[in-house]
């Protein structure tokens, strides 16, 4: 599913992250961007030990909540890695909807930084975070439908979503943004 917003788009699809050719691909980091399992594991594991080693280096203080830093890809067919912190859920209670669109912001953001014209996202903090999956649709499709909806550049814009049902929460959501 692909839905064009000026000259960028939003483009959903089921899959591997690390096998995606774009210029960026997003890890769901924790905030001491140590390496943990599910996405963050699987990045890890594809791009080999030095994306680790150049975190530790290079943000020694790890990554706050709702933000994102970049590195170099490792072995991963991209450019850069931006690893972006989202929230752990408790309930909606502590601004987790907002730590999560700002996350994405700040991948948009190191995008056009980085000179980028291409991402590649996971649905952030759905997995072991707990983050609703219907609600990270939500909310994740209407920040990046924003910030493409607010800048010039032309981004292609990808969330790569592991299993059919994220997918089709992702697709309701960005359905209802086409219409």
């Amino acid at each position: 599913m692909k839905v064009q917003y000026g000259n960028s788009h939003i483009e959903l699809m089921q899959g591997d992250i690390t096998l995606q050719r774009v210029d960026a691909i997003v890890n769901a980091a924790n905030s001491d961007l140590i390496v943990g399992g599910g996405v963050d594991g699987a990045i890890h594991r594809a791009a080999g030990a030095s994306v680790n080693e150049e975190t530790s280096k290079r943000y020694p203080l790890g990554c706050p909540t709702g933000d994102a830093v970049a590195s170099g890809p490792g072995d991963l067919p991209v450019k850069f890695i931006f690893h972006a912190v989202g929230p752990v859920w408790r309930g909606g209670r502590d601004g987790e909807p907002e730590q999560l669109r700002s996350a994405y912001r700040r991948c948009l953001e190191l995008t056009i930084g980085y000179q980028c014209a291409s991402i590649a996202f996971p649905a952030i903090s759905t997995g072991i975070y707990g983050f609703p999956v219907d609600l990270a649709a939500e909310n994740s499709l209407d920040e990046t439908r924003a910030f493409l909806l607010s800048h010039p550049a032309a981004l292609a814009v990808q969330f790569v979503l592991f299993d059919a049902g994220t997918y089709a929460a992702f697709a309701r959501v960005l359905d209802g943004f086409a219409e």
